[in-house]
């Protein structure tokens, strides 16, 4: 089983044992954190897709560490006109480990995949 999240953002594929970086959340490690944004659940001959969300699914994970990725550099130039900018920037993250994937009772909350739009 499978699911899309939505977090900080972006949009993540991940499967329960997974561990993933997303974007800082609030919380100490090991904390346990509930991604209810859920788009997308498949995996085990169906799927479900959400419109926009798959109600009561949610995606349960441990926080595992926080920390900040590598450094990138920022630099702004425009030519002839004696004007440049460099700057360095490190994105803070959270490091997930999915436990589980809960999909939520309701079927009719979800069209199936592959339906007549």
């Amino acid at each position: 089983m499978y699911a899309v999240v939505r977090t900080g953002g972006k949009q993540l594929r991940v499967r329960p044992g997974d561990s993933v970086r997303v974007e800082k959340l609030d919380g100490a490690v090991g904390k346990q954190v509930e991604l209810s944004d859920v788009l997308l659940i498949g995996g085990e001959g169906d799927r479900r897709i959400g419109t926009p969300r798959v109600d009561g699914a949610r995606v349960i994970g441990t926080i595992t560490a926080h920390g900040r990725g590598e450094k990138i550099t920022v630099f702004k130039f425009k030519r002839r006109k004696n004007y440049r900018r460099k700057q360095g920037h490190r994105q803070d993250y959270t490091e997930l480990k999915i436990e589980k994937i809960e999909s939520g009772g309701k079927r009719g909350a979800a069209r199936p995949a592959g339906g007549d739009d």
